[in-house]
This record gives structure tokens, C-alpha cells and sequence, in this order.
């Protein structure tokens, strides 16, 4: 059934080649529709407890969608201690705010009736809830008081730095994209006649999304040059070159179509997809190169394609199931990216063996010639020297002759990296995840140094729906715990705001605000929706907002958002911690649990394929520890090296699984076909280690060259996750080579006799 389904395909080359060329048209404009997800809940699973609590803070609360513009002014004030600002500063701060929101300083304040508001300043802005130093310090009486309260939000201790902090209307409710929004916002501080950064939660996810997109096309392009290099060097013919990448944009353009018409979008780890799919089709084309180029050495081209895809065809569809199974394997995790990244990879896969069938029966044969004998096509061969050959076959003797050598080695490196798994570590600092260099992180650096710590989050907890002074004095009780709360000399809250800290601010005045319902009023108009910010009347909830130190150790993070939480609860029966800060915090604490479940459901499905695909259990058990090895010492590497678990390196156990047992099933289709053609155990090591060990090689160079590309990322996960599967990739391809020869041997010793024989 196989040569006739192999001759079918090769008498219909030209049809399916059309195709595959059409299906590439079709999908191509669809594709490009594709978008970016940059919302903040698709960083996480819909059912996730966290992401629930935030997103019931912001329907009960606002949200806090700000973005702060913060500079340093020397001449901010003409008195400091008085807090008399500069008239120029006064002038420079009114101006950036009439930009910003198309408002004047006489006008700020003044209620726009619905429907005749007119957007002069960035769209996507809520005008009227804007604050900055000019207005906030407007009136000398309030002056002191008020500066307790925005000390570390819109002034800084040393007196020089001073912002402007911006309010986002919700998503939902405008029609301009958010990233149109925070550019537009970016473009006007560089404007500004001294350095202005920009800060904020929306403003670290574009960045980010900004980054992953602008990656996903460097990388793409990057990777496609190199391996195109690589396969020129390798097989010296335009045509080897030309063939996969045609088979990866028909895998990518495919899957990307598939997504747009599904109404899925890509995720905050997609950018790897382009590059993965493209290192995936490469390291199936030259498996085939290699036998078919080495087959033209005596067979004329269309018996050689035919014998080609009669040894690989098997090995090619079992080698894309276990790989999507290895992705598909990521869709355990709680983390939303890593769910649709597993999805994208496992369905482009399975794009990558369809696309084997439509353009290699006529991509090899096209131009071919079909003499009866044969050195290769004009120009083409495998370019390696006779060297290779050699240690390749001085390797399989020093198996045969040393197998316990081999085993105590590779014992040893477990031992050793095993221990590195108990000095892991999980980063939470979100400023980790960029260049230093990046303006994202220059902007953190300046607000974590000179106007308190970048990490904003909050504690809400349960509220009478009528409050009075006695339970406010509760709450600046609370208030005052938490800023005596310290976990360590960088650990503790920078900031405390709550209701009762803006009340305080209002000096009780005879009629005018002499009762609480008096003062709140008049903290309304001091500053737009500042209570209901904080209070909710008809779901009897309230909250103090806080601000942290973003750069500091995940353990710290987690031990002040805990003893925070006990502090409120202790008063109040209850507390919820919430925000950017806590959600990523759980986010990454979350990836070491999610590592180990994604990877142990890739070893069990791939267990189950690869003793289905040899009808072997045996053979399904020893496949998995050549591949489970690089893992594990990769894993461990991370541990004794010191580099963090994070979004992207929560991948590598299933992917790296998913990509090395692609060399062991070719490694054990070869193995097999050589012994069921006579070969005693010994003779079809070495003809394996010749024909298919050389294609690992190859193949698997390709993928580290592949997987190097990453190292350009602006994202540092991606840089971790290339650098890292490239050692899983080079600790794979020691491991079939070297370990499951011996692992080979020692079934074959336990075997029954009958099942020794071909």
C-alpha cells in the first residue's frame, strides 16, 4: 500500500504542486488579517481566580489603565518649602496637559455634556480625570495636606521629579485602538523640552506586544536567511533551498488563515511560530535530501524519490503527530499565551506533513533527469566530508566495545543536573523580560528611582454602603499598618492611598466642610471620580491602593502581597489583592507547576505514539530516555547557571520533547529496515549511524543555526528559549546516537528469540 500511495503521488506531482502553489494564493491575503490579542486578559485562562479578581476591581472600580509622564525639573518650585511652584513650571505642565487632553486649565474641570464633547487631545483619554502637579498644589491652604497625599504619584521626594498621570478610557467603549492611543501619547512626551518618560501598565503591555510583533518578523526573515545559507552549504543546489521554504509558508500562511477564520488571534509567545514552523520544515526536507541525494548515486531520480519517500514517508508522519502532540501537550497550561501558542505549533505540524506530500513529489523532480545511472543531479550532493563518515562509524565501535562508559556518563550528568533542579528559580520582575537597554526599562528605572516603585496593585475589601467617620477611621488605621509594613530594606510598600488619606486632605470648614458628606463632595471636584475610584456604594466594596518596588525577588513580591492581604483581612474579615503586579506575580509562580504537568502529558503521548508507530512497548519506553535526558540537564543547567523560569522557558520540557524524538523515530525506522533486510544488531548500528546518523546531523545542526536566530529578540524569554533548545536539540542528538544504540542493545539481550529475529 505504501509504493502505491508513494507512485501515486509521484504521477501526480505537477497537480499537487498546482495546488500547494493555489492553496499559498488563498491563504496568503486571509493571513495577513491575523492580529495581535494585547489585551490584558489574554495573558491568562478565562477560569483563572486572579484574572477573575481583576477584572471584578476594575468593573467595580474604574480600572487602573494609567499612564504616567514623568520628567525631572530642577526649577520645579520657586520655594520648596513653601511649595510654591515656578510659573514656567506651572506654564510647561498646563501645556503638556492642553496637548494631552485638548483641555485648558479653566476648562479641566468643567463637565462636557454627553454627546457634545469634542476630542482635541489623544483619543482614547478620559479628559476630565487627568491630574497634575499645577492643579493639585492650585490652592496654598491645601497645599501640605494634598502633598501627603501625591508625594510618590505626582511629585517625587527630591522635589525636582514631577508628573502627569492620564486615565484610558475603556477598550470597550471607544473605538480607537489602544496602541494608537499610547503612541499618540509617546509622541508628545518626546516632544516635551526636557527627557519625559512614559510609564504605566497599558504602556508595558504594547511595549511588549510592539516587541513580539516586530520580533515575530526579524526572526522569520533572520532565520529564513540563515538556513538558507546552511542548506546551500549542505546540498549546493537553488532547488533544496527553495523547496522548504515553500513548504513553510504554505504551513504558516495555513495555519494563520486557519486562525483568522476561527477568530483566534496571536498571542503574546507567537512570534516563535514563524521561526519554529520554518526550523521544523527544514529538519524534515533534509532528512529527505540526504537519502534521496545519496540514493542518486545509483538509481535514476524518480526511482530514488520513490525509494526516498517509501523509508522516510512513516517516519515523517509519526515525526509530526509526536511533535504536535508535544505542543499540543501546552494546552494543560493556565497560561493563555502558552495554551494558543500549543494550538498555532500543533496545527502548523500537521501543515508541515501535508505540505511534504504536495510540493516534494514535484519539487525534487522538477527539472530532475531520469538517466538509468546517476552521480545526483547537475551540481547537487551532500556536501560533507569523508570525516563525518568516519567518527561517525569510529563512534558506533566505541559503542559496541564501552556501552557502560556511555551509561555511567550519562548517569552522571543526570545526577548532576538533578540537583541543579532544586536551585531553580521563578522571575516575577516584569522589567526582566527587555533589554536593559530598551526605553521601557529606562522608563521603569527613572520612575522605580525618583517617584517610588512601578509595581501599582490594591487590596479591596467589604464596605457599608453608607460609610461614616468611624469606619473611615478604621481604614486610615489599616493605611497606617501598611506603610509600617516591611519585608526587608527593599521590600515594602512605597505608597499607601486610600479613602480616609483623601478626606484627611480636606481641612474641615465650618458650612462649607464641616460634615463627611461635605468633604467627599469637594474631593470629587479636587479631583474627578477620585472616591468613586475608591469606593463602591452599590457593591459594598472599598479599596487601598498601593505602589511597590517592581524589581526585587519573586519571594519578596509574593511575602508583602500576603502580609498586605492578612493585614486588611485582620480588620476588615476579608481582603482580595489585586492588579498588574499581583497578576504577574501568580502568572509566573504558576509556570514551574505548569512545566511539569505540560511536559509529563508530552512524555505520556509521546510514549503512547512512538509504541504505537513500532507496536512496541519496549521500544516506546527506551525511545523516551534518549529524549528525556537534554531535558533534564537542560533544566538543571538553568538551575546551577542561574537563570529563571519564565513565559518562554515554561516551554521547553514539551517542545524540546516534541522536537527530539523526531531524530529517534528516524533513528529507529533506519534501525529497523536495516535489521528486517538481515543485518545482524552491530552491522545495522553502523549503516544507520552512516545513512540516518548523518541526516541527524545535518538536521539537527539546521536547528540550532535555526534556534540561534532568537538570540535577537528584544523579549529576553526568547532569547532563553532559543539559547536553551539549542542545548535540548545538541543533548538530544548526543542521546540517539550514543544512548539509545546501547539502550537498543540491551532489548535485543532481554528479547526473546523470537522477537531477535527480522
Amino acid at each position: 500500500m505504501l509504493k502505491r500511495i508513494v507512485r501515486f503521488l509521484i504521477s501526480l506531482r505537477a497537480v499537487l504542486l498546482m495546488c500547494g502553489i493555489a492553496l499559498i494564493a488563498i491563504y496568503w491575503p486571509v493571513a495577513n488579517r491575523i492580529s495581535f490579542d494585547q489585551s490584558i486578559e489574554s495573558m491568562y485562562a478565562e477560569e483563572n481566580a486572579y484574572l477573575r479578581d481583576y477584572v471584578r476591581s476594575r468593573d467595580w472600580f474604574g480600572g487602573d489603565e494609567f499612564v504616567i509622564l514623568v520628567n525631572r525639573n530642577p526649577e520645579l518650585f520657586t520655594s520648596p518649602e513653601d511649595l510654591e511652584l515656578n510659573d514656567d513650571a506651572i506654564e510647561e505642565i498646563h501645556a503638556l496637559v492642553k496637548e494631552l487632553t485638548g483641555r485648558s486649565p479653566d476648562e479641566f474641570l468643567e463637565e462636557v455634556p454627553e454627546g457634545e464633547e469634542e476630542q482635541t487631545g489623544v483619543p482614547g483619554v478620559q479628559a476630565g480625570s487627568v491630574q497634575n502637579l499645577a492643579t493639585a498644589l492650585d490652592f496654598k491652604h491645601t497645599r501640605k495636606r494634598v502633598t501627603n497625599l501625591i508625594e510618590g504619584i505626582l511629585i517625587g521626594e527630591d522635589r525636582e521629579t514631577n508628573a502627569v498621570v492620564l486615565r484610558l478610557e475603556p477598550e470597550q467603549k471607544t473605538e480607537v485602538p489602544r496602541s494608537q492611543t499610547i503612541e499618540a501619547i509617546k509622541e508628545i512626551a518626546e516632544r516635551q523640552p526636557r527627557t519625559t518618560y512614559v510609564v504605566g501598565e497599558p504602556v508595558q503591555i504594547h511595549e511588549m506586544f510592539t516587541y513580539v510583533e516586530e520580533d515575530g518578523r526579524t526572526l522569520f526573515y533572520a532565520s529564513l536567511a540563515l538556513l538558507g545559507v546552511i542548506l546551500l552549504s549542505f546540498f549546493r543546489s537553488i532547488r533544496w533551498v527553495l523547496l522548504p521554504v515553500t513548504m513553510c509558508l504554505f504551513s504558516i500562511k495555513g495555519t494563520e488563515a486557519l486562525l483568522v477564520m476561527s477568530g483566534a488571534q496571536l498571542s503574546m509567545v507567537s512570534s516563535m511560530l514563524n521561526s519554529l514552523v520554518m526550523i521544523i520544515g527544514i529538519a524534515t526536507i533534509t532528512h529527505i535530501a540526504v537519502h534521496y541525494l545519496a540514493a542518486r548515486e545509483r538509481l535514476p531520480a524518480f526511482e530514488s524519490l520513490a525509494e526516498t519517500l517509501e523509508k522516510l514517508l512513516p517516519a515523517i508522519i509519526w515525526t509530526c503527530a509526536t511533535t504536535a502532540v508535544g505542543f499540543g501537550a501546552l494546552l494543560s497550561s493556565q497560561i493563555r499565551p502558552v495554551q494558543s501558542f500549543g494550538i498555532m505549533m500543533a496545527l502548523a505540524t500537521l501543515l508541515v506533513f501535508f505540505s511534504v506530500l504536495l510540493f516534494v513529489p514535484g519539487g525534487v523532480l522538477l527539472r530532475a533527469r531520469n538517466e538509468n545511472r546517476s552521480t545526483g543531479d547537475q551540481g547537487e550532493g551532500v556536501n560533507t566530508s569523508s570525516r563525518l563518515g568516519w567518527i561517525l562509524s569510529h563512534q558506533a565501535e566505541i559503542l559496541e566495545r564501552h556501552p557502560w562508559r556511555v551509561i555511567l556518563t550519562f548517569t552522571g550528568l543526570l545526577i548532576f543536573a538533578g540537583i541543579g533542579f532544586m536551585r531553580l528559580k521563578v522571575e516575577t520582575d516584569f522589567s526582566k523580560n527587555f533589554r536593559e537597554s530598551s526605553p521601557i526599562i529606562q522608563s521603569l528605572n527613572f520612575v522605580e528611582d525618583h517617584l517610588g516603585g512601578a509595581g501599582n496593585w490594591e487590596v479591596n475589601f467589604p464596605a457599608p454602603a453608607e460609610i461614616d467617620e468611624k469606619f473611615l477611621d478604621r481604614v486610615a488605621k489599616v493605611s497606617d499598618q501598611l506603610r509600617d509594613l516591611r519585608i526587608d530594606e527593599e521590600t515594602y510598600l512605597t505608597k499607601v492611598v486610600s479613602l480616609a488619606d483623601g478626606v484627611a486632605a480636606i481641612p474641615k470648614i465650618p458650612i462649607v466642610a464641616s460634615s463627611l458628606e461635605q468633604r467627599l463632595g469637594l474631593l470629587n471636584g479636587f479631583q474627578k471620580d477620585f472616591v468613586t475610584s475608591l469606593y463602591n456604594a452599590d457593591e459594598g466594596r472599598m479599596r487601598i491602593v498601593l505602589r511597590a518596588k517592581e524589581r526585587q525577588p519573586s519571594e519578596n513580591k509574593l511575602a508583602l502581597i500576603q502580609q498586605a492581604r492578612e493585614i486588611v483581612a485582620d480588620e476588615f474579615g476579608e481582603a482580595t489583592p489585586t492588579g498588574l503586579y499581583v497578576l504577574l506575580a501568580y502568572l509566573i509562580e504558576s509556570l514551574l507547576s505548569d512545566q511539569l504537568i505540560s511536559f509529563l502529558l508530552a512524555g505520556a503521548g509521546i510514549f503512547l505514539m512512538m509504541s504505537l508507530a513500532f507496536r512496541s512497548l519496549a521500544i516506546g519506553l527506551i525511545s523516551l530516555v534518549p529524549n528525556l535526558f537534554p531535558i533534564v540537564v537542560v533544566i538543571g543547567f538553568m538551575g546551577w547557571s542561574g537563570l529563571p523560569i519564565n513565559i518562554a522557558t515554561a516551554m521547553i520540557a514539551s517542545v524540546s520533547l516534541g522536537l527530539t524524538v523526531d531524530s529517534s523515530i528516524h533513528y529507529l525506522a533506519s534501525f529497523r529496515r536495516e535489521r528486517a533486510a538481515g543485518a545482524g544488531f552491530q552491522e545495522a548500528i553502523e549503516r544507520t549511524h552512516q545513512a540516518t546518523g548523518k541526516a541527524l546531523v545535518f538536521a539537527n545542526f539546521a536547528l540550532i543555526a535555526g534556534f540561534s536566530v532568537l538570540t535577537l529578540s528584544h523579549f529576553i524569554p526568547l532569547i532563553y528559549f532559543g539559547i536553551l533548545v539549542s542545548l535540548a536539540m545538541l543533548g538530544g542528538l548526543a542521546g540517539n546516537l550514543f544512548l539509545l544504540p546501547v539502550l537498543l542493545k540491551a532489548v535485543e539481550r532481554f528479547a526473546p528469540t523470537s522477537a531477535k529475529s527480522p
